[in-house]
C-alpha cells in the first residue's frame, strides 16, 4: 500500500486483572489507506476496539499495558504520545464514533457546546465562532432545526440524532482520520442505513480515512474497500473486501458468513451457528486460536501457529490448510460447508 495515513506494527496489549494477564491484542499488524475505509470484523471479545483505543491512548494504564508495537502517522509514532506537530492526537488528527453516543455525550451541557468545546480546545476558536461553526456541523450532520438544536441537550435527543451529534463532534477539527466504533450498534435498519450514507458522504467530502469496528457484515459490504477479520486477539484473515466475502480463506470468516442471513428469496440457505466459545486469553493457545472450534482442524493446528499464506496480491490468511504440504482442497471446503454462491 502506497503511503498509508496510519499503519500499525506488532501491537501487543495486555490487562492485569484478578485473574491473571489477559493478552487482548496479539501481534497485530495493518495499514489505512488514505480516503479508504478499513473494516475490522469479528465477535465480542476479539480485540476490535482495544486495539484501536489503545492506539488513540483510550487504554487506561494501569491495568492496561502496551507491550510492544507502533502506530505509525508519516514518521511519527503516536503510541504513547499526545501530539503531533504541536497538534492533539485525539480529535485534530484521530476522531472517534463511540459506541453508546447517550453515555459518551456530557447529559449537563447542550450539543452545541460539546460541539464547540472541541473546536475552542484544538483549533482556538472564541465561544462565539466554536458555537456558530457547531450549528454548521450539526446541518451537515443532517440534523434539521441545527441552530434550534445545538442549544438541546442529550436527552432531547433521539439515537439516530445522538449518533449524527457524535459524528459532528468527531469530524470538527477535519481529522485525517474518523473511527467509527460499530456506529450502527441499537439503530433501526432506516437509520442505519441513513448513517452510513452520512459518513460515506462525508469521506467523500472531507478525504478522511475511516476505520470501521463493526459485528454486521452487511455494513461492511456496503463501506469498506478493505476488511481485518479478528479472533482471539489477531489477525487471522485480511483482504479486500470482495475477496473476504467470496474467496474467504480461513474458516472463522467461512464461519461469520454461514451465520449470516440474506435477503436474496432466491438462496436456500441454512444459518450455521458457530459451536463453541472463544480460547481463555489468560493462556492463549500455542497453535492456532481457533483450533477447537474449527470443523477442519489438523493436528498440527493444535501444536504451532500459522503462519500468514498469501491467498492474492492483498489477500492473507492464518491457516494450515493453505500449506503446500495440505491435500485439503480449501476452495472446495468453502463452498461444500458454508452454503454460498461460488465465486465468479
Amino acid at each position: 500500500m502506497a503511503d498509508p495515513v496510519l499503519s500499525v506494527k506488532n501491537l501487543a496489549v495486555e490487562f492485569d486483572t484478578y485473574g491473571g494477564t489477559v493478552q487482548a491484542v496479539r501481534g497485530v499488524d495493518f495499514d489505512v489507506e488514505r480516503g479508504k475505509t478499513l473494516a475490522i470484523v469479528g465477535e465480542s471479545g476479539c480485540g476490535k476496539s482495544v486495539t484501536v483505543q489503545s492506539i488513540m491512548g483510550l487504554t487506561p494504564m494501569p491495568p492496561g499495558r502496551i507491550t510492544s508495537g507502533s502506530a505509525m502517522m508519516g514518521d511519527i509514532d503516536i503510541i504513547g504520545r499526545k501530539t503531533i506537530n504541536g497538534e492533539d492526537i485525539r480529535g485534530s488528527q484521530i476522531g472517534m464514533i463511540f459506541q453508546d453516543p447517550m453515555t459518551s455525550l456530557n447529559p449537563t451541557m447542550n450539543i452545541g457546546s460539546q460541539i464547540a468545546e472541541t473546536l475552542i480546545v484544538h483549533r482556538g476558536y472564541s465561544s462565539k465562532q466554536a458555537f456558530a461553526r457547531a450549528i454548521e456541523l450539526l446541518d451537515m450532520s443532517k440534523i434539521p432545526e441545527a441552530a434550534k438544536r445545538a442549544k438541546q441537550y442529550p436527552f432531547e435527543f433521539s439515537g439516530g440524532m445522538l449518533q449524527r451529534a457524535m459524528i459532528a463532534m468527531a469530524i470538527a477539527c477535519e481529522p485525517p482520520i474518523l473511527i467509527a466504533d460499530e456506529p450502527t450498534t441499537a439503530l433501526d435498519v432506516t437509520i442505519q442505513a441513513q448513517i452510513l450514507d452520512l459518513l460515506m458522504e462525508l469521506q467523500r467530502n472531507n478525504g478522511m480515512s475511516i476505520i470501521l469496528i463493526t459485528h454486521d457484515l452487511g455494513v461492511v459490504a456496503r463501506m469498506a474497500e478493505h476488511v481485518l477479520v479478528m479472533y482471539a486477539g489477531q489477525i487471522v484473515e485480511h483482504g479486500p473486501v470482495d475477496e473476504i466475502f467470496y474467496r474467504s480463506g480461513h474458516p472463522y470468516t467461512m464461519g461469520l458468513r454461514a451465520a449470516m442471513p440474506t435477503n436474496d428469496p432466491n438462496a436456500e440457505q441454512r444459518l450455521t451457528p458457530i459451536d463453541g466459545s472463544p480460547p481463555d486469553l489468560f493462556h492463549p493457545p500455542v497453535g492456532c486460536g481457533y483450533f477447537a472450534r474449527c470443523p477442519h482442524a489438523m493436528r498440527i493446528c493444535a501444536e504451532q501457529p500459522p503462519q500468514a499464506h498469501q491467498l492474492s496480491a492483498a489477500h492473507a490468511a492464518k491457516c494450515w490448510l493453505h500449506h503446500e504440504a495440505n491435500t485439503q482442497q480449501v476452495a472446495q471446503i468453502n463452498l461444500r460447508d458454508h452454503a454460498g454462491e461460488e465465486p465468479s
